[in-house]
């Protein structure tokens, strides 16, 4: 999604050669990528014959909010508290910059 973020309207041809190096992903796997991205109706397309130009439907902050829900869903039973107490946990996220999180979005909601 970055790369076609990046590119606006692209083909897979134009996303193998942005991915690059000297070795460029096969075209299949690139093409599977874009399927199911198209699929899951992140991405919009138009054909041109046998070849498809691939858009973003859906911005980064949309799919950032989507990425995140579905992840603490599946590893957090739906629950922000349950994400943010495994950090503090695990030492990702120290108390003080959670304190600091906290007054930031007392702040935001305030505005």
């Amino acid at each position: 999604m970055q790369i076609i973020w990046k590119l606006e309207r692209c083909t897979v041809k134009d996303i193998r050669e942005t991915v690059g190096g000297k070795k460029l992903p096969p075209h299949s796997t690139i093409s599977s990528i874009v399927r199911i991205l198209d699929d899951k109706g992140f991405l919009g397309h138009k054909a041109y014959g046998r070849t498809y130009e691939y858009f973003p439907t859906i911005t980064k902050a949309d799919y950032s909010k989507k990425t995140i829900r579905d992840f603490v869903g599946d590893y957090f039973g739906g629950s922000m508290n349950s994400l943010v107490s495994f950090l503090v946990k695990e030492n990702d996220l120290d108390l003080e910059a959670l304190n600091e999180l906290i007054k930031e979005n007392d702040k935001t909601k305030k505005s």
